[in-house]
């Protein structure tokens, strides 16, 4: 039986049972990585397949598994709770509000801008996962500093609608600020955002394109307008989970183009329009693009690779990633003795994307660095008498919450462990070893040669 046979199987008995496939692997074989490694190609013996289907057989009504290559068509949502598409919302949303990525990740990238040369009509940045589009307004706040009479094209892909509402919340005073700028929204694939064509021609056919020209002068009009988006946004920015690979993809493809219409005339050229798009990008933002455990050959073939055919000459491509090897890693492995989610390098993933591309890599620079240029840290962010002394429940916490979202720890994992309360006492033992709680992040770039 092949590996998609035996995915399909498994998918289809967790999406009935309402069981995350890492719980499947732990209850069926022992391995809660077992689907991870299904996807990344890898083989299982005869008798790991016999103990895959005995465990369907047998928790599935009248001891009937679910046959070969069942499709289930997918999950529709009700547009008031399209926002809960990620499992960890809570944790994404809490991490956010106690530690400082955002806006060191931000600083990290506004050093890229003195290496970019612009080009006529505008400066055109992407940015490759928006997330709540902190780091986007402050790497824009950075932009317009440096460049304040340019034009700016700010193209963002986000698959979440939450997520897509709270960046939206930031665009009445960037597009205040640097009136000459056009927002495009949009939540294709990486490999079709940057153009905002659609692969699949019937995907292009049934893409819904709206083009919103905000009128007034003040921050105050642009965001009683945009808030008047939310019903559009509700019908249209829809997420599905795929029957075959179980990950996020969009229902229909769209894209929202937001600019001012007092500068419509100047914008004209760098306006997008339907079938008439181009990617080459000054900048390309991919911070924190794929998840921990994804294989390397993923992150190059469908996210990265895309991304680097999308700069212009001069243009330059900045990666993040955890890095792992600090006080949050040390809390994890207090709990699971030997975890390690950042398998893999700056330096393993370049080589896979300079391997993916291969001739049309030719005139790109695979730039990894040394350590200290590459990797930087930030903390949680507390009050110095938070960590010191006795440490309350909810400064521990907020550390083990932040510790476990960046390690990517499934949730039922978490439920087996935080009823124990082993965990708070191991945030609460990093803490005062290290007077606080700090991480490590790691970036790369790709950058085009000039003509």
């Amino acid at each position: 039986m092949k590996n998609d046979e035996i995915l399909s199987q498994i998918t289809e008995f967790c999406r009935q049972s309402d069981m995350a496939e890492s719980t499947f692997g732990r209850r069926a074989v022992n391995d809660g990585k077992l689907v991870h490694r299904l996807r990344e190609g890898k083989r299982i013996t005869i008798d790991t397949l016999e103990r895959i289907q005995a465990y369907i057989a047998a928790s599935t009504a009248g001891g009937v598994p679910p046959p070969r290559g069942l499709q289930v068509p997918p999950e529709k949502r009700d547009p008031r709770g399209n926002f809960r598409f990620f499992e960890n919302r809570q944790k994404y949303l809490l991490f956010v509000h106690t530690c400082s990525e955002k806006r060191v990740v931000a600083d990290r990238v506004a050093l890229e801008l003195s290496s970019i040369h612009p080009r006529p009509p505008a400066l055109r940045i992407f940015d490759a996962g928006v997330g709540d589009g902190t780091v986007l307004a402050r790497v824009l706040r950075a932009t317009h500093q440096r460049y304040p009479h340019m034009p700016f094209y700010v193209a963002g892909k986000e698959l979440s609608l939450e997520d897509l509402r709270l960046t939206l919340e930031k665009v009445p005073d960037r597009i205040f600020e640097h009136p000459a700028s056009v927002f495009v929204f949009t939540n294709m694939f990486y490999s079709e955002a940057p153009w905002l064509t659609p692969a699949s021609p019937a995907a292009a056919a049934a893409t819904v394109w709206h083009e919103v020209p905000l009128r007034g002068a003040s921050s105050g009009e642009f965001e009683q307008q945009i808030a008047e988006l939310r019903p559009f946004l509700e019908q249209n920015w829809r997420a599905a989970i795929s029957p075959r690979t179980a990950m996020p993809l969009y229902e229909r493809p769209v894209v929202l183009v937001l600019y001012r219409e007092d500068h419509r005339f100047l914008l004209d050229a760098t306006i997008p329009r339907p079938g008439q798009t181009e990617a080459n990008f000054d900048l390309v933002i991919a911070s924190q693009p794929y998840r921990a455990l994804s294989s390397v050959n993923f992150r190059a073939k469908r996210i990265i690779a895309p991304l680097a055919r999308a700069l212009r000459p001069g243009g330059r491509l900045i990666g993040i990633h955890s890095h792992g090897q600090d006080p949050g890693m040390e809390m994890i492995q207090a709990i699971w003795p030997g975890e390690n989610p950042f398998a893999v390098s700056r330096h393993e993933l370049l080589r896979a994307v300079k391997y993916e591309l291969g001739s049309l890599g030719r005139d790109l620079n695979f730039n990894a660095y040394a350590d200290n240029r590459s990797i930087f840290r930030y903390d949680m962010e507390a009050l110095p008498n938070e960590v010191t002394g006795t440490i309350g429940t909810s400064t521990a916490f907020a550390a083990w919450n932040a510790a476990v979202y960046v390690a990517q720890i499934e949730d039922d994992r978490l439920t087996e462990m935080t009823q124990n309360g082993r965990t708070l006492d191991a945030a609460r033992d990093v803490l005062r070893k290290y007077n606080g709680l700090w991480f490590l992040d790691e970036s790369y770039v790709i950058s085009r040669r000039r003509d």
